[in-house]
């Protein structure tokens, strides 16, 4: 699946005009979930923006509760009504936790892509081995693997997964909730480049093979520089130094 480098995490945006403003800055890959309670925001963001429907990549998330197949189908039935869509383009299995059983929950997820209610599937915080089972289970392809990743916590292991898989890499809290402003390294190159801590974090990212980023922006000038990221360039010697950076910090639990 083919996603733009940088897209918008919606989480917690309640403004459906900032969902608009968004949309015609450029952004073209929206991620929500039902979690996040506000699909009926983004939904009507995507109605007030003066953008074609079909420029639009839109990713929701099945939370954990809702994973047995009937509640798979009236969840995401449930979403596409809040989102005021006949169909997105990405659903995501959120955390397999809770109701999640791989032989149920995922012929769930191929039934939805087959009658065209989803175009493609995706799982969400998954470790390899779970990755592995999914992929023996799955008619579909796995499209996306969205995960944790940020210069902090690298996913080497799932990096080099998604690469021999073949599936694109979406990475949440790419700026560390901030803490990419309080990284020595990372100020180092942003200053060498003219460039920001955050701008720096999204372009490795953006630099890396199968890999996307979806931060979290509202107000006008970050969702600008964020998006600014993607016409920074890094060297091999700023992606080396990033790649050592002698932090680990993961912010999310995968259970």
């Amino acid at each position: 699946m083919e996603l733009p480098p940088i897209g918008l995490g919606t989480m917690a945006i309640e403004d459906p005009d900032t969902i608009a403003r968004a949309i015609e800055l450029g952004y073209r890959h929206l991620d929500t979930a039902q979690i996040y309670d506000n699909e009926d925001v983004v939904g009507e963001g995507i109605a007030r923006a003066n953008v074609p429907r079909e420029e639009l990549t839109v990713a929701t998330k099945v939370w954990a509760d809702s994973l047995a197949p009937e509640a798979v189908r009236t969840s995401t039935e449930e979403s596409l009504d809040r989102l005021g869509l006949g169909r997105v383009e990405l659903l995501y299995v959120h955390r397999p936790i809770e109701a999640y059983d791989p032989e149920r929950t995922l012929p769930a997820f191929d039934a939805l892509r087959d009658e065209g209610l989803i175009e493609e599937v995706g799982v969400s915080n998954f470790t390899t081995e779970q990755l592995e089972e999914a992929r023996t289970i799955l008619e579909s392809p796995i499209a996306a693997h969205q995960i944790e990743m940020h210069p902090l916590c690298r996913q080497r292991e799932l990096r080099e997964y998604a690469n021999e898989a073949g599936h694109a890499l979406v990475a949440y809290s790419p700026l560390a909730q901030g803490e990419v402003f309080d990284v020595p390294e990372l100020r180092d190159i942003a200053e060498k480049h003219g460039a920001t801590p955050a701008a720096v974090s999204l372009a490795w990212l953006a630099g890396l093979e199968n890999v996307v980023a979806i931060p979290k922006a509202s107000g006008d000038a970050h969702l600008e520089a964020n998006l600014a990221a993607r016409e920074l360039e890094l060297d091999e010697q700023d992606a080396a130094r990033i790649e050592s950076i002698d932090r680990e910090e993961k912010l999310f639990d995968e259970g």
